[in-house]
């Protein structure tokens, strides 16, 4: 699933590319990607609108409109929002194709249909729980060692787990965490409640290292993941973590391990994350 990283990459460029453009028509090729409205008046609340810019929250893709109007995507595991110039074929498993003005489409592919669209009123994001209520993001000035200790301290489950909940922290996703926890040298089964505050501020200061990473390398792709263009991220080739099950840790050199924390993969060091 894209995460804060890969839904950024996608925002920056189709910011660029589609501000100020107006919708033409909206294709609706499989009904059921949109969540709300019902499709017509999907359709209707779009249509002849004009994109005032691409914006994020967490890992939540955002394109204002004019009026205040807003269509939320949410990428989930397969879902991309490609920008297409005139002439370009569109994507084989696309699902909603918003044809702008400059003759350019907007395109939502989905190969397991597993994303959702959501078309939204000014004021209407309380539609969407894990939008309106979600936690603070990494690199924020809200996201604070402090924050991150008041939250965790409340918390007795595993601190992988906690880091995967977007009410506490918006945007990290499996990946991620598991890269923020190797940088942080604390195992992922870990209580929350259980981490110092010498520790919360190395966890903090590890977030955003990683955040900040992925985002510098286009993102990470394994299989699903594309940037508004069409294209692939480089950050798979510098993970410490994911992904990395018996081959040896970069820092010590111990086969890296995987388990299950809350139904997820985990990857880790079994000595340098004690």
């Amino acid at each position: 699933m894209p995460e804060m990283p890969e839904v950024e990459i996608i925002r920056r460029y189709l910011d660029k590319m589609v501000q100020g453009q107006q919708i033409m028509s909206v294709d609706i090729v499989l009904p059921r990607m949109i969540k709300w409205p019902e499709p017509e008046k999907f359709r209707s609340l779009v249509t002849g609108q004009r994109i005032e810019s691409m914006v994020r929250r967490g890992k939540y893709l955002l394109m204002e409109l004019t009026g205040g109007r807003e269509v939320v995507f949410h990428l989930r595991m397969t879902g991309r929002l490609v920008y297409e110039p005139e002439g370009v074929n569109h994507d084989s498993h696309a699902r909603v194709i918003f044809k702008l003005g400059n003759g350019a489409s907007l395109v939502y592919g989905d190969t397991r249909t597993l994303g959702t669209i959501h078309g939204l009123q000014a004021g209407e994001r309380w539609r969407l729980k894990g939008l309106s209520e979600m936690g603070p993001e990494p690199l924020s000035d809200d996201f604070t060692a402090e924050y991150l200790q008041g939250v965790a301290q409340k918390r007795k489950g595993a601190i992988k787990s906690f880091l995967l909940n977007q009410k506490y922290i918006s945007g990290i996703g499996n990946i991620y965490a598991d890269e923020a926890l190797f940088l942080a040298g604390i195992h992922p089964q870990r209580p929350a409640n259980m981490l110092t505050e010498t520790e919360c501020r190395k966890l903090a200061a590890a977030v955003n290292e990683v955040i900040a990473a992925g985002i510098a390398d286009g993102g990470t792709t394994f299989r699903d993941y594309q940037n508004g263009a069409g294209g692939k991220g480089g950050h798979q080739e510098h993970l410490y973590a994911y992904g990395r099950t018996g081959q040896p840790c970069r820092k010590c050199g111990t086969p890296m391990e995987r388990i299950t924390v809350g139904g997820r993969g985990t990857h880790f060091c079994p000595q340098c994350q004690e």
